[in-house]
């Protein structure tokens, strides 16, 4: 239960109605107080405190107003009494709840296994789920080193079957495949004579490597390490129906441990942390690939384009004043209408002259698509 309370808080949460008032009774002292808590406790989590000071002294402040009973004696009320055993009893049977059983663990241990560990393996998360599915279950939840062994041995026997389905699922070459590839990455690995990667082998940690900057180098590499992993033959839809967190968490098992220690487990383990691995990292590796051919051309076009731009300012430093050109030509062409171009416009614009302003024009329209290619001859 968290520590801090607002005032509607405590009001709408441990305020008590006329009928729960009548369960208070005609106690006294510290029995009416310790009880009053341990009921208002009880309806909001579904279950019991753990000690007595897990109650915030905001929350039994409240509760012993409306009781009218000093907040202080609720250290005197007894944690370990009869009376502590028969308040509990009475407050279950009238929220209808009863104590947990063997058999109510193997039925949430049942429940984690099909309906909540194929997407979630956050221990946290998983307390809190338990404890929801007791209280739905109206069941009071056993002690926190329980809880923590009824969700341990959920995960490990839902890993067991997911295991061991994984296996089943895995074609006999890819498990050939798999093995012959962790048997040379070992053997690269811990023999220093033995094959280098110049040799098409690629070592573990390489296949766990980022791609480093972009460039061919880098594309290559990728593609080098795609193409070993897709010689796996692993099933397009190993997977499909795994969330990735749960994935990601074996993945990260698999490159964490000690590959030596990883070749020892048994085969549904071995084969399953191997495909998840390989199977998520194909993903990210052909990820990494769009992402480095992407930054690869944005870096090509860049360049071209500084290239293109400063041979166009170069052409157009060639030709200078060109809007006098422009108006000279002009002038004479209206001054001399029926004149011939080579009396008329060349004494006042040569031949060359004409030549480069075409070629700026002609630069413009085939080197920057979608700009004016006049925006530039007055200037």
């Amino acid at each position: 239960m968290k520590r801090n309370w607002e005032l509607e808080e405590l009001i709408e949460h441990f305020t008590f109605l006329p009928n729960e008032m009548q369960q208070v009774g005609n106690k006294s002292g510290e029995t009416r107080l310790g009880f009053a808590v341990l009921f208002k406790f009880f309806q909001y989590e579904a279950r019991f405190p753990f000690y007595k000071f897990e109650v915030p002294k905001a929350v039994i402040q409240n509760i012993a107003k409306q009781i009218e009973a000093p907040a202080e004696l609720y250290s005197q009320y007894d944690w370990a009494g009869r009376s502590i055993t028969y308040h509990r009893t009475q407050i279950r049977e009238f929220f209808g709840f009863r104590e947990d059983t063997i058999n109510d663990a193997e039925e949430v241990i049942d429940w984690l296994c099909k309906s909540v560990l194929f997407q979630d393996h956050d221990f946290e998360h998983l307390v809190e789920t338990v404890y929801r599915r007791f209280r739905e279950m109206k069941v009071v939840p056993p002690t926190p080193d329980r809880i923590e062994r009824l969700i341990r041995t959920a995960i490990r026997t839902y890993e067991e079957q997911f295991f061991q389905a994984t296996l089943e699922k895995l074609p006999m070459a890819s498990l050939s495949k798999l093995d012959s590839l962790v048997d040379s990455i070992a053997f690269l690995d811990e023999d220093q004579g033995g094959p280098s990667s110049d040799e098409g082998l690629l070592s573990f940690q390489e296949l766990k490597a980022d791609p480093g900057k972009p460039g061919v180098e880098s594309v290559l590499r990728e593609a080098s390490k795609l193409r070993t992993i897709r010689n796996l033959e692993l099933p397009d839809d190993l997977f499909r129906d795994i969330p990735l967190k749960v994935l990601t968490k074996y993945r990260q098992r698999t490159a964490t441990e000690d590959l030596r220690e990883l070749r020892r487990h048994p085969d549904p383990i071995r084969y399953t942390l191997l495909a998840a691995f390989f199977w998520l990292r194909s993903m990210e590796i052909t990820d990494n690939l769009i992402e480095l051919l992407i930054q690869i051309v944005h870096r090509i076009g860049v360049r071209a384009e500084c290239k293109v731009e400063k041979e166009i300012l170069n052409d157009l430093r060639k030709v200078s004043n060109k809007y006098g050109i422009l108006f000279n030509m002009a002038q004479s062409a209206v001054n001399n209408p029926d004149g011939i171009i080579r009396d008329v416009i060349f004494p006042v614009v040569n031949e060359q002259t004409l030549r480069d302003l075409i070629k700026v024009i002609q630069t413009h329209r085939s080197g920057l698509p979608g700009e004016n290619p006049y925006h530039y001859i007055g200037q």
